[in-house]
């Protein structure tokens, strides 16, 4: 591949199909805290982002490295995910259940659960790595800034949307996204191990 307009719409729309996870991710975390403010849709937005750039990156030095081992983890990538993903929503789903009755808090995203979204809805990322191969590596690197730079767009899209009909449907949210995470990590799962 060489430097060209194709170069970069590829990238862009790699960018794209690669953010989708995160931005449902992030539409369930803007329901579920929908008094959430700019710098904290930055920070969650570019954690996402972050993973997004990283992990074809990660793929792309395994390939040109350590090929066979990435090779056998790979195979492990959508237990991980659908893992990660089952267990975040579940607690976000039994949350929203037994506060039936309450009244509305908006859910705090600690900085550790915001990792493990983050791993989980990147983590598919990492065999881009492959597709990006013969890529130099400062297109590599071009390439990975893109999908990273499209992903913060799309999250904080996401979070916007989110917490739009989070103020509207209050309880419900919670529950809804606690399903858009499980779901997507069961989408992720039977991806990878049956249509792979």
């Amino acid at each position: 591949m060489e430097w060209s307009f194709l170069f970069f719409l590829n990238s862009v729309f790699l960018g794209v199909g690669l953010a989708m996870d995160a931005f449902s991710v992030s539409l369930a975390n803007g329901m579920s805290a929908s008094s959430m403010k700019v710098p904290t849709m930055c920070k969650i937005s570019g954690v996402y982002s972050l993973f997004q750039f990283a992990m074809p990156m990660i793929g792309w030095v395994c390939v040109h490295t350590i090929v066979t081992l990435f090779g056998v983890f790979e195979k492990f990538i959508p237990w991980i995910a659908l893992i990660l993903l089952l267990f975040i929503g579940g607690k976000m789903l039994i949350e929203s259940i037994f506060s039936k009755g309450e009244e509305k808090k908006d859910t705090k995203l600690s900085l550790g659960a915001l990792i493990v979204q983050g791993v989980a809805t990147s983590i598919d990322a990492l065999s881009v790595g492959f597709t990006i191969a013969s890529y130099g590596t400062l297109m590599a690197l071009v390439a990975s800034l893109i999908i990273g730079i499209v992903t913060f767009g799309i999250c904080y899209a996401g979070l916007i949307i989110g917490k739009k009909i989070g103020t509207k449907f209050s309880h419900a949210a919670g529950i809804l996204g606690g399903v858009i995470l499980i779901c997507i990590g069961i989408e992720i799962f039977v991806k990878g191990v049956f249509f792979s």
